[in-house]
């Protein structure tokens, strides 16, 4: 007898190259909690519907966990021979229970075994994702309320624009990664289908009871459509562009943290446990895992374009292609997965440099704006105001000083509405504060945003 489990239409075997190119057992040996999560609910199932017998059944599932327990305590040898998981595990049930495990792959296919197995482990993985992004928004709300009255220019251009609160930089993050976690939760319900029953391509001759085996794995529904069930790997596309915007996200936060880094910025300095030195240059401190994150922010992005590359052209319904929406997907949690987790880290232990911030904001011309504000407070159309507090910062350019050196003359010179009031006007704290709409770098909305997140936190725990 072949040692393949479909070797019966064959008479010569498998060129040994061949087997070790089709074979998937050396990535998709993960999957095995999920294929034997769904055989042990497939035997429940054909015991139910007489099929086979209970007493197969049970052995069969007595024979799973064994097995189940082998794997897990490492004593279980995977063969490249038997090309993936479900044909390594089905071919040590049989060795270890007999005929009855031959019994097990009554009325299904590996094309809906596969996918049974693809959709468990996906919904696994994105509730241990969204697990982790809540870790990572709870480090930046923490630093968000420790930091609240550290002020610091904010950009556009990578230009000084205005003075906001560090703590509100540190929270556009923490709602993008919320934004995040929602686009998970869709992926948890694109995944939260059961395929299994629709066999091959187009269902199975055996009375078979789906609605039990959704009810049993925790399904929401069932496919209704056997061809879709086999073929459907929209959820995986799904699972890697949100793994993909994540990662985006975290390079950007990875790219400012590596300018607050710089010697031209010293905004912050990361804890010495997160970064390493240089084998030639002894004063150097180098944040490695953000430039790590940015650059495998790309690695993701490139699973997502090649598994839609992959499945732009499949004809219905399962082709041998499809194989390779494991490891792009594997590698994408993989990267994800540790990313998240270590940002929770540097972010926890990130020291702020405070003063570095301030000096940053009150050494440049962020309190432009609120020059032009306060003249249009003093009933000054704004383009006019705009165009007189240009004219003001063109002055202590040319005369290299801040506006806050002007005196009140020099203000009046330019306009006679200028009043001693200015300089409060000018002040870091009056600009921020002063921008008290909602969602702005005011302090009392910037509070309102912290208490929100928290809220959200307790909520997202439950």
């Amino acid at each position: 007898m072949s040692e393949k489990l479909w070797g019966g239409r064959f008479e010569r075997s498998t060129d040994e190259m061949i087997n070790d190119f089709q074979a998937s057992i050396s990535f998709d040996k993960r999957l095995y909690r999920e294929d034997i999560q769904g055989s042990i609910a497939h035997a429940k199932m054909l015991a139910r519907c007489e099929i086979i017998s209970v007493d197969d059944s049970e052995k069969i599932i007595a024979g799973l966990k064994k097995i189940l327990a082998q794997i897990e305590a490492g004593e279980f040898e995977f063969k490249t021979a038997l090309e993936d998981i479900h044909m390594n595990i089905e071919a040590a049930l049989t060795a270890e229970i007999g005929e009855a495990g031959g019994r097990l792959h009554t009325a299904r296919s590996r094309n809906d075994q596969v996918a049974l197995d693809m959709h468990l482990y996906v919904r696994r993985q994105a509730c241990e994702i969204r697990r982790l992004l809540i870790e990572l928004q709870k480090a930046l709300v923490d630093a968000a309320e420790k930091n609240l009255g550290v002020i610091m220019p904010g950009y556009t251009h990578l230009q000084r624009a205005q003075p906001i609160l560090f703590s509100h930089h540190l929270l556009a993050y923490f709602e993008m990664l919320t934004r995040d976690g929602e686009r998970f939760a869709g992926v948890y319900d694109r995944a939260n289908i059961m395929p299994l029953g629709a066999g091959a391509l187009a269902g199975t001759t055996f009375p078979i009871d789906r609605n039990f085996v959704a009810d049993e794995l925790d399904f929401d529904a069932v496919y209704q459509n056997s061809l879709d069930a086999v073929s459907d790997r929209d959820y995986v596309l799904e699972f890697l562009a949100a793994a993909s915007i994540l990662m985006v996200h975290l390079s950007r936060l990875s790219e400012e943290i590596i300018l607050w880094c710089s010697r031209e910025f010293s905004f912050v300095e990361l804890d010495d446990a997160h970064c390493t030195g240089s084998s030639m240059m002894p004063q150097k401190k180098n944040p490695d895992v953000p430039e790590l994150v940015r650059g495998k922010a790309g690695r993701v992005i490139g699973h997502l374009m090649a598994m839609l590359t992959t499945v732009k052209s499949l004809p219905l319904a399962y082709n041998k292609d499809l194989q390779e929406d494991k490891e792009g997907l594997f590698d994408a949690i993989d990267t994800v997965k540790f990313s998240l987790a270590v940002f929770a880290q540097i972010i926890a232990g990130m020291k702020v440099r405070a003063e570095n911030m301030r000096r940053a904001v009150e050494e440049d011309f962020s309190n432009a704006t609120d020059l032009a504000d306060y003249l249009v407070r003093k009933n000054i159309p704004f383009r006019q105001a705009h165009e007189i507090s240009g004219k003001l910062v063109h002055e202590c350019i040319s005369r290299g000083i801040y506006l806050k050196d002007l005196t009140l003359d020099e203000f009046k010179s330019f306009s006679d509405r200028f009043d001693a009031d200015i300089y409060e006007a000018l002040k870091p704290e009056t600009c921020v504060d002063a921008r008290n709409s909602l969602g702005g770098t005011a302090t009392e909305q910037v509070k309102r945003q912290i208490s929100n997140a928290r809220e959200w936190l307790k909520e997202a725990a439950q």
